[in-house]
């Protein structure tokens, strides 16, 4: 089984764009899939394009009536995911605002299943990048990458920001079970949990990898 993960707030134009995608991807496959997305609080009709789209795909919507945040959106779904899945099972997660391509998906499904705990769709592996990235915004990202580069290098890892990653759900139970409720703690402080899930993984001896990985942020509406 391949989980999908996607924390969604507001989506309700990204939708339309993204759901078909992955769902042409993972059909494709001779495997079961399920998507779990959190609706964190949407005060447009994302919640009713999930139902609509829940028809036709198999799909687990988390409600927040209130808006709380891409961490507390994320803890939710991995300890939601970390609770139904099972060996073998690959847990991916990704942007629901379709600036992470799901033809991806594959690569990094196939790249746990060969040893590896977490695999991050890299934008500086060879044969990725990014498009449409604000000067800013690239910026940032730089510099949260050398940051974690030189306080927590990770051995062959050049991509510490980017939330498209695979997961194999044993490390995941074995990270919420040692960690409890603190798995992720920065939860109000929007991407810094992706990192932060870097960290407390590495503590736990995970096995990381990398895929090449085109960002599409002027595809983001």
């Amino acid at each position: 089984m391949i989980y999908i993960l996607l924390p969604a707030y507001n989506e309700e134009e990204s939708l339309p764009m993204l759901m078909p995608k992955i769902k042409n991807i993972l059909e494709n496959k001779d495997e079961p899939y399920k998507l779990l997305v959190c609706d964190d609080g949407s005060s447009d009709n994302t919640y009713e394009l999930l139902i609509n789209y829940s028809k036709s795909m198999p799909i687990e919507i988390i409600r927040h009536e209130l808006n709380r945040g891409l961490g507390e959106s994320i803890r939710d779904l991995f300890e939601r995911a970390a609770k139904i899945s099972e060996e073998g099972d690959v847990i991916v997660r990704l942007d629901c605002d379709d600036t992470h391509e799901p033809k991806i998906i594959p690569d990094l499904v196939s790249k746990v299943r060969k040893g590896y705990d977490v695999v991050i769709a890299s934008r500086f592996a060879k044969g990725g990048g990014q498009e449409g990235v604000s000067s800013y915004r690239a910026f940032i990202s730089n510099g949260a990458n050398l940051f974690m580069k030189f306080f927590f290098p990770i051995s062959g890892l050049r991509e510490y920001t980017c939330g498209f990653r695979a997961f194999n759900p044993k490390k995941i139970k074995e990270a919420i079970s040692f960690y409890g409720n603190d798995f992720i703690q920065l939860k109000g402080l929007g991407f810094t949990c992706t990192l932060e899930k870097m960290v407390k993984l590495k503590i736990l001896n995970a096995k990381f990898g990398e895929v090449p990985f085109v960002l599409r942020y002027d595809q983001k509406v």
